[in-house]
């Protein structure tokens, strides 16, 4: 039996090798800690399907290389995403140094009214921690971005940082900001939104579009 959602999501897991990004998504999808895990080559892709504000949505969720001889692979990924978690591991400053280039990267070839959430990982390795919370927190707000620290290895805030961005792009539906038409929004409507949209009568001609977004 196929799934029923109200909206897909395309989202993406970008930042440095190393921050846990492949861990991040594991936990989200299986609820569990991903042990013999390597350097993701190129793009691994997972879905979950989650209830948000009282809507159904899919989250379609790449998961990007973060080593450097893949930039090129991995940022074909980015058009048309309408979310993102940018990771980095609280022990390494050399990945929280590099944030400023993949949120770049995000909001030049995704799109400017991309979502995105920062997550400090790792969070459960705090006697090594060499970026404080209180200097991710001024980036993020600088920046414009949500905010947290996780943890792929005992699951705190994973579940959290994938909703808290899906809830964001919903009330920016909600209020108009975003269009899930509009060509590259990264959103398209699922089979329970055209359901509901075909009650009314004179609602074909509606439909007909948002089979084509």
């Amino acid at each position: 039996m196929s799934e029923t959602y109200d909206f897909l999501f395309k989202f993406l897991v970008i930042g440095s090798a190393g921050t846990g990004k492949s861990c991040l998504l594991h936990q989200f999808i299986e609820n569990k800690f991903k042990q013999d895990s390597n350097h993701t080559i190129g793009v691994e892709f997972g879905s979950r399907v989650v209830n948000v504000g009282g809507k159904t949505v899919k989250l379609q969720i790449w998961d990007t290389a973060g080593q450097e001889r893949f930039r090129s692979v991995t940022r074909s990924y980015y058009r048309g995403a309408a979310g993102a978690l940018l990771v980095y591991d609280i022990t390494s400053r050399e990945t929280y140094n590099a944030l400023t280039n993949w949120l770049t990267d995000a909001r030049t070839l995704a799109s400017p009214n991309i979502v995105i959430i920062l997550c400090g990982n790792k969070k459960d390795l705090d006697a090594d921690r060499e970026v404080t919370f209180l200097e991710a927190s001024r980036f993020a707000q600088e920046n414009e971005l949500m905010f947290l620290e996780t943890s792929a290895l005992t699951g705190e805030n994973v579940e959290e940082g994938f909703l808290k961005c899906a809830r964001t792009i919903l009330n920016k539906i909600d209020s108009g900001e975003l269009d899930p038409e509009r060509m590259g929004s990264g959103i398209q409507y699922g089979d329970a939104s055209l359901r509901q949209l075909r009650q009314p009568r004179g609602a074909a001609t509606q439909n007909k579009q948002q089979c084509n977004c």
